[in-house]
């Protein structure tokens, strides 16, 4: 059952203030709309796969995917609904931009209690598609397998992100060989099994960190024996490294 959250809605966006675990309804738009974590961790979930949403990110969800949102963490979730004329200029896909300064700004203030004029709320639509056509798109969509060998291999590593068994031991659980597995992987999910099985980990990474964990038990919790291979994947990934996005949180 779904979490109660906290909402406040103006004429240019809205708040949702999120507990730890709070989660919304399945749902779809007509117009695509951006959300964006002023603090805490976003999952957004769409038939496509699922989105993490860290602290000072932006997601992108186009018109007409059914999705979910979930927080991870208490999260300050903020919305924000394109007209179609900008939404074409976005991903035609779920995606996830780092947010910059400026970006950050013109989303809290649409969706703050001001009133603007429609013709100042269009200036501020434009500022923020403007600055997500110039940001980095983040890797941090994990494609949701289809094949059921490959959602058996998921199911196992969603419940233990740490395993770290081989790819043909998880085979003979899912009844197919590794060689199978691999050529399902990429050409599924567009990437290996080690650069799927590292993003996982690293989406259970960001809740851990949520969750006020510090990045030595975190790094273990999430398969790594070595804290200083996880906070160079982690990098990679997010785009900072795991203890100055905790300070972030």
């Amino acid at each position: 059952m779904p979490i109660a959250r906290q909402s406040r809605i103006w004429p240019s966006g809205g708040v949702h203030l999120w507990p730890s675990g709070g989660s919304g309804p399945t749902d779809s738009h007509p117009r695509g709309h951006l959300v964006y974590a002023a603090r805490g961790v976003l999952s957004v979930h769409t038939g496509r796969g699922t989105s993490i949403v860290p602290a000072n990110r932006i997601a992108w969800t186009p018109a007409g995917f059914t999705h979910q949102h979930r927080a991870h963490g208490d999260t300050d979730m903020r919305i924000v609904f394109l007209p179609p004329a900008l939404a074409r200029l976005a991903p035609d896909r779920p995606a996830v931009f780092t947010a910059s300064g400026l970006a950050r700004e013109v989303l809290l203030a649409l969706t703050g209690p001001r009133r603007y004029a429609r013709a100042a709320e269009a200036r501020l639509h434009r500022v923020l598609v403007d600055e997500l056509q110039e940001a980095d798109e983040l890797a941090l969509r994990l494609p949701e397998p289809r094949d059921d060998r490959l959602r058996a291999v998921a199911r196992i590593l969603y419940d233990d992100p740490a395993d770290n068994a081989a790819l043909a031991a998880l085979g003979r659980t899912a009844g197919a060989s590794a060689r199978t597995l691999s050529r399902l992987f990429h050409d599924e999910l567009g990437m290996t099994f080690y650069e799927w099985r590292t993003q996982l980990r690293i989406f259970h990474a960001l809740v851990l960190l949520a969750d006020g964990h510090d990045t030595t038990r975190v790094a273990h919790a999430c398969g790594w024996a070595n804290p200083s291979g996880f906070i160079a994947a982690f990098t990679r990934l997010v785009g900072t490294t795991p203890g100055r996005y905790r300070a972030t949180t």
